[in-house]
């Protein structure tokens, strides 16, 4: 074969490695084959290259469908739903028997019609035809200069350039995931679990009052000044499972991460999605929280900046499935009930704005990068202003009687009563808000408040004997025994096994009599 052939051959590879960036899938050892893919372009996914000397059409016919053949390999390895081959020929002369019909239509896999193959075949007297159907599916322009002779030295000269680029693009794409090996990855799982397990010796990582008691992200307490407690939830887990879930999505996201961004970007991506979730859950959810979610939602976002800076590599090496399992999650945590999804999207959305602020190793955009920052600083800052200006707006029920428990237990009898008077007047609150607010003004000596209250309470809830008993013990106080006896017998009604009630109402019969 003339060198004309050979030229034509290297100059189509490295168009199509240099122009259109596909990769190199094979080369034969004689090097007169070449398989390329871009799974990007749906048009042609996949390119094969071959320089023969085509003799007989019967020969060629064979060849497209061991073509094919490969070419269905190639799409079960991938799992694409269809992939098209675009199948060249650069030989001398076309076959010497009738083949036209051969390649007229593309060739598809016999069994299920899901991989095509299209032949174009570029012989010498023919080269205009097959570049003007290359251009027909490529939509470019294919405006190549083919010379009589070539020497040896033009053939080495373009085989090198191609292969050194295919070459290079493969080391850059291999280098933006060696960018640094896990660290601290491993040192948030230990420490994670570690705390579980003190959780475990001191109490109960599921009781409300250790996990509080420990940095679990509560209202209250933030807005009495503990902005630690924005940062404390990572590292805390309500239960094994959500121990476990949390390990294991944090092993295999954080090592990812840390080889793109390294360790100490990666350091910095976890603590400031773990803060914005934290952020997002003090603004939306007054509940308590707690939990590397956030955190880790993060990783998901740093993910999705690195598919917005490197979109191809992204949804070649990891994206589809990415996106697949932050949808599941996501789906999963709007149906389930309990679920923070506040803080979920908080850290999302905060993982990605900090991956941008950091950026990759060695490569810089300051612009941008300045740009994020300043959006990332206003988002946080104007969130912790409006939380902080509206506190009202941050609690509920469930976290003011949290927190009025916390104050009795602490003897600061005051401060759980202006506490629970701000909800003892919605016309929705529980009894639970009553009964507490008159243990607490029973405690103050607040006798009168507290009898409103009591009643209050029962008026919520009529099977609600602590609260008859309570009132009866005010009666009693107060020498009222017709009152006090009332109470105490619905008490022992309610709840005829305490034997407090039962003692009492004794008491009270001796002062009737």
């Amino acid at each position: 074969m003339s060198f004309q052939e050979e030229y034509l051959f290297w100059r189509l590879a490295h168009y199509f490695i240099s122009d259109q960036e596909y990769r190199i899938v094979q080369l034969s050892k004689e090097q007169n084959e070449i398989w390329l893919e871009k799974m990007e372009n749906k048009e042609a996914q996949v390119i094969r290259l071959l320089r023969y000397n085509l003799d007989w059409s019967n020969w060629m016919q064979k060849d497209i469908e061991l073509t094919a053949m490969n070419g269905e390999r190639i799409r079960k390895q991938l799992a694409k739903s269809s992939i098209n081959v675009i199948n060249f020929y650069v030989t001398p002369h076309p076959p010497v028997d009738d083949y036209e019909f051969r390649i007229k239509e593309p060739f598809q896999f016999p069994s299920n019609g899901k991989t095509k193959v299209q032949s174009i075949i570029f012989d010498r007297a023919h080269y205009e035809q097959g570049f003007q159907k290359a251009e027909g599916i490529f939509h470019d322009s294919f405006a190549f200069s083919i010379e009589e002779n070539y020497s040896e030295n033009d053939i080495d000269k373009i085989k090198l350039s191609a292969l050194s680029i295919a070459s290079n693009k493969v080391k850059e794409e291999k280098n933006i995931f060696n960018q640094g090996k896990p660290f601290f990855t491993y040192i948030f799982m230990i420490i994670q679990v570690a705390v579980f397990l003190f959780l475990e010796a001191v109490g109960s990582s599921t009781d409300t009052s250790t996990l509080i008691k420990y940095g679990a992200k509560f209202n209250p307490l933030i807005l009495e000044g503990e902005w630690w407690r924005f940062f404390t939830p990572i590292i805390l887990h309500i239960g094994l499972l959500h121990l476990l879930m949390n390990t294991v999505s944090l092993y295999y996201l954080g090592t990812v991460i840390e080889r793109i961004f390294g360790k100490w970007r990666f350091l910095l991506i976890y603590l400031i999605a773990g803060f914005g979730g934290s952020i997002a859950s003090f603004i939306f959810s007054p509940a308590i929280s707690a939990g590397a979610s956030g955190a880790i939602y993060g990783l998901f976002g740093a993910l999705l900046y690195f598919g917005a800076i490197y979109p191809k590599l992204f949804f070649r090496t990891m994206g589809f499935n990415i996106l697949l399992i932050l949808g599941i999650n996501l789906i999963f945590g709007f149906s389930m009930p309990g679920i923070d999804m506040a803080g979920h999207i908080g850290g999302l959305i905060a993982g990605f704005l900090a991956a941008g602020i950091v950026h990759f190793p060695r490569k810089k955009k300051p612009a941008l990068q300045l740009l994020l920052l300043v959006i990332t600083a206003g988002l946080f800052a104007g969130l912790l202003k409006f939380g902080f200006n509206e506190p009202g707006r941050l609690l509920n029920e469930q976290s003011a009687l949290i927190m009025a428990q916390e104050y009795i237990e602490a003897e600061e009898y005051d401060q759980a009563q202006n506490l629970l008077l701000d909800y003892s007047h919605d016309n929705n609150v529980s009894a639970e808000v009553y009964f507490l607010l008159s243990y607490a003004e029973i405690k103050l000596n607040e006798f009168t408040q507290a009898k409103e209250h009591l009643q209050l309470a029962i008026d919520k809830r009529a099977d609600f004997h602590e609260a008859y008993y309570n009132l009866a013990l005010i009666y009693v106080d107060e020498k009222n025994y017709i009152e006090a006896k009332k109470c105490a017998e619905k008490a022992v009604e309610l709840m005829p096994e305490q034997t407090d009630y039962g003692n009492l109402l004794k008491e009270i019969n001796k002062y009737i009599k």
